[in-house]
């Protein structure tokens, strides 16, 4: 039961950061961004709250930057790997009531099509983020390009959003209490348009 006594007094994100350190930030957007079941996990409102704290010094800037990257980064490569095995797999399954192959070549199209622009916007989007890298190595998708955009990507996505959180709380101190409600809005945004970018143009006839 001592385990859990420290969580009973954590009431927001902030303290559980601030309690887990960087290795907690490393763990919670490695899994976000790596493993499917890490969908659920807070990334977008960690990396502004991260950068919150490290406005009011409780964290190192620099060492948040790089923990976060690194867990982003990595995280994705791992989702990779992952989706590469399972596609040794279903590439050999026979057709079934859950899986048509027709389902694998349209996602083996669109990787070819449009897989560099989803690896790197894909970060910006909840959820989509914890499938993109598993789904293009189960595409096939090429492990340089993949990287390539994986890590650019996780750049863009760490930067911008840990710095925003480190700014607003540099900057204007008085709304920081307001912050999870922009925080939410910032998403909300953000996601609605590289879900826009991402879907494929019609073309005119």
């Amino acid at each position: 039961m001592d385990f859990f006594t420290p969580f009973q007094n954590m009431h927001t994100l902030e303290e559980l950061i601030i309690w887990g350190g960087y290795l907690l930030l490393f763990i919670i957007i490695f899994a976000e961004t790596g493993l499917f079941a890490g969908f659920f996990l807070p990334g977008d409102s960690l990396l502004i709250t991260a950068g919150l704290i490290a406005a009011t010094g409780g964290l190192d800037i620099y060492r948040t930057l790089a923990t976060l990257v690194c867990g982003a980064i990595l995280g994705d490569a791992t989702g990779y790997l992952i989706g590469r095995q399972l596609s040794r797999t279903i590439f050999h399954k026979t057709e079934s009531r859950f899986f048509h192959r027709e389902h694998l070549e349209k996602t083996e199209r669109f990787y070819k099509k449009h897989g560099a622009k989803t690896i790197f916007l894909a970060r910006f989007v909840p959820v989509i983020r914890s499938f993109a890298a598993s789904l293009a190595g189960v595409a096939g998708m090429a492990f340089p390009v993949f990287l390539f955009f994986s890590v650019s990507g996780a750049v863009a996505w760490v930067l911008c959003f840990t710095l925003i959180g480190y700014f607003i709380a540099s900057l204007f101190p008085d709304i920081v209490q307001y912050l999870h409600t922009i925080i939410l809005a910032g998403i909300i945004l953000i996601a609605a348009s590289a879900l826009k970018s991402l879907k494929p143009k019609k073309k005119q006839r």
